[in-house]
């Protein structure tokens, strides 16, 4: 339970709108957030409850397909990155000086550490197929402000990597894994809004990744989604010269929506395993190199993303199931405090899903305690006050409950 008359994070009066999306100055005015540098955010307790929710989703979905969880670390040596030529070629990578004329890596991705640790575990085809997945802090030198809290150099991200023995395992395996997706995004009631959009990945593969992309006006991208059959196209992908030609059932006919993307899969191919000499014996007794798949969600992105979908002009209207609580009880006048915890206990209300407003003084009447319960945006209000124990009872949104 957070009562809020010990609670550090206050709200603010008026409104700290320097961002470029309403979502950045709402959470900011709420005590969601504060910046600590350009594209670096530190969460504050509200805040974090909502990541906390988000992941548990994310947890569920990729444990539920039977991927397996994993933390690697942050950093990792030069000489990784070394191996994939990936050292110098990365412009968001941050290099790190470090004791005894080393460098390490600030890992803004971790195909580089994974596909070593896996080397020692995938030793035959029985081995195959295997995911491991981690939700850990990503690392990116991002040059370019835009869009508040939906673009940053430190951000949370869950990353799995599949390996496979054949093509059509590797085909079939990335297709179940747009399920879990699309069903993490139903929780998130994004489902909605996204889009499956083809989009270019390096120079892993002939083959185009594809991305998630919401559906928003604060945007990154311009997507063609075409009239026919629905799928996306990241304007990376469109011919300039002959515009826009349908990848999959070639119609020329297309929508263009704003939008920015949260999620990617994409295939690695051979690049790594090749690279770590990651090997197998196949039914036959041969050699082999396993295929990969890579999986990204952004989910401190998601958390922006979901507050930006949901901002009015006035609060952020949360999903309920991630709101940072589900209670927001309200109590008027102290000398109530102690029958208000009392009838709290007899409610049987979930300890860590209550914020209770303590609060007593002239400054914060009722008409504060309700202003902040929106700016919340706690989906359950409940105000026990002396008319309320008179009758033993309370409001829940605004109708009188009997206890």
């Amino acid at each position: 339970m957070i009562r809020l008359s010990k609670f550090p994070f206050k709200t603010l009066k008026s409104i700290p709108n320097w961002s470029d999306n309403k979502s950045t100055w709402i959470l900011l005015q709420a005590g969601f957030i504060r910046q600590t540098m350009a594209w670096v955010y530190t969460y504050t307790t509200l805040w974090l409850r909502v990541l906390r929710k988000i992941e548990k989703i994310v947890r569920e979905e990729m444990d539920n397909y039977g991927a397996f969880e994993t933390l690697m670390p942050a950093l990792s040596p030069k000489e990784l990155w070394e191996k994939t030529g990936r050292w110098d070629s990365i412009d968001v990578f941050f290099h790190v000086p470090a004791a005894n004329n080393k460098e390490y890596g600030l890992n803004s991705t971790h195909e580089e550490v994974v596909t070593p640790l896996m080397k020692e575990f995938i030793q035959s085809y029985k081995d195959l197929p295997t995911c491991v997945y981690q939700i850990q802090n990503k690392f990116r030198n991002e040059k370019r402000a835009k869009s508040g809290i939906l673009r940053w150099r430190e951000f949370l991200m869950k990353d799995a990597y599949s390996f496979h023995s054949s093509d059509e395992d590797f085909i079939n395996y990335y297709e179940w894994m747009k399920d879990v997706y699309l069903r993490i995004f139903d929780r998130l009631g994004l489902w909605e809004d996204t889009v499956i959009a083809l989009a270019d990945w390096w120079t892993f593969t002939d083959k185009f990744s594809h991305e998630f992309q919401v559906k928003l006006d604060i945007w990154e991208d311009d997507i063609y989604i075409c009239k026919s059959c629905g799928l996306g196209h990241n304007k990376e992908v469109v011919d300039e010269e002959s515009w826009f030609i349908c990848a999959e059932c070639k119609s020329k006919e297309y929508d263009l929506e704003k939008a920015s993307e949260i999620w990617n899969i994409f295939p690695l191919e051979t690049k790594f395993t090749k690279a770590f000499g990651v090997e197998y014996l196949d039914e036959n007794n041969k050699m082999q190199t396993p295929k990969m798949w890579c999986y990204g969600i952004w989910v401190s992105r998601a958390m922006g993303i979901v507050a930006e979908k949901y901002a009015t002009e006035n609060w952020i209207k949360w999903p309920e199931n991630i709101a940072p609580a589900k209670y927001y009880i309200a109590i008027i006048w102290e000398e109530n405090l102690g029958k208000a915890e009392e009838i709290i206990k007899k409610l049987n209300l979930d300890k860590d899903e209550i914020i209770l407003d303590d609060r007593f003084s002239r400054k914060i009447g009722f008409g504060q305690k309700m202003a902040d319960a929106d700016l919340l945006w706690i989906p359950n209000k409940i105000v026990i006050s002396k008319k309320t124990l008179e009758n033993n009872s309370y409001e829940l949104n605004w109708e009188l409950i009997k206890i």
